[in-house]
């Protein structure tokens, strides 16, 4: 959130009202000055329900994985627009690479969870709550 803000006020920085106004951003510049407001593209502004949690270990590391996957289209989406901008394009990179990176880290940690349930019926329920493997996981004893 960081680099992203501090991308958009180098490039909204000393824009005069005209320039506003031309971009698009007059709308938002009288909701926000020239403040970060988090928002998709559409306009719909950033809410705790980007994070999904229901407490099940499998069911969270594959929202997690996919949070990660849906981030790094839209950082491709961005590097599509401006690919010619190095300012822009370089720490969007960046960004986009740890996504990878993330979403990798998170399969490994699903495979670690469904290595330790019974593979037949490791979607069948919440292994903090239901825990099988009790009696044959050396590591949950």
């Amino acid at each position: 959130m960081e680099i992203i803000g501090a991308i958009v006020h180098q490039l909204t920085r000393g824009l005069s009202m005209e320039e506003i106004e031309k971009s698009g951003l007059g709308p938002y510049y009288i909701d926000h000055g020239n403040g970060l407001w988090p928002q998709a593209a559409g306009g719909i502004p950033f809410n705790a329900c980007e994070f999904q949690c229901k407490g099940d270990p499998i069911t969270d590391l594959f929202e997690d994985m996919a949070a990660e996957q849906k981030a790094r289209s839209t950082y491709d989406n961005i590097l599509r627009v401006v690919r010619n901008i190095p300012d822009v394009a370089d720490p969007i990179k960046f960004l986009r690479e740890r996504e990878v990176v993330h979403f990798q880290r998170f399969g490994e940690a699903l495979r670690s969870v469904q290595e330790q349930l019974d593979a037949k019926n490791f979607y069948a329920f919440n292994p903090v709550f239901d825990a099988p493997c009790m009696e044959t996981c050396q590591d949950c004893k």
